[in-house]
């Protein structure tokens, strides 16, 4: 059953890949690249729950690394070209894969964390 805050026709997923608020799906989630704003300009909401950790991290780099190795595994056994071809080509891709990755991950993890309602652990009493 879905509360007042969080209306149904905002998609935590399109919300967190195009890096706008979960709540209300207008106004921007990050403050620059990957830095996320206080609040939200359109509805206020308080991003101070999002804390994502090395999980955006993790994510793209087991994507990327995946994809780009064997990208460059193909391109080895079809081509063979020099090793410095091979720099030459794969460590900017890389790295442009890589950054290019990070802030929609960021972003849909920050948006399931509030969609879900995810909160630190804690003890009971």
């Amino acid at each position: 059953m879905m509360s007042n805050d969080r209306p149904p026709h905002v998609n935590p997923y399109w919300a967190g890949v195009t890096g706008s608020c979960p709540r209300c799906g207008k106004g921007k989630m990050f403050k620059g690249l990957l830095s996320v704003a206080p609040k939200c300009e359109a509805c206020g909401l308080d991003f101070s729950f999002a804390d994502t950790g090395d999980g955006p991290a993790v994510f793209v780099m087991m994507i990327a690394g995946f994809l780009i190795v064997g990208v460059a595994i193909y391109v080895e056994i079809v081509y063979q070209p020099p090793y410095w071809v091979h720099a030459l080509i794969f460590l900017p891709f890389s790295a442009i894969v890589c950054i290019g990755m990070l802030r929609p991950t960021k972003g849909l993890l920050i948006a399931l964390q509030y969609y879900n309602r995810a909160e630190e652990g804690r003890r009971t009493r």
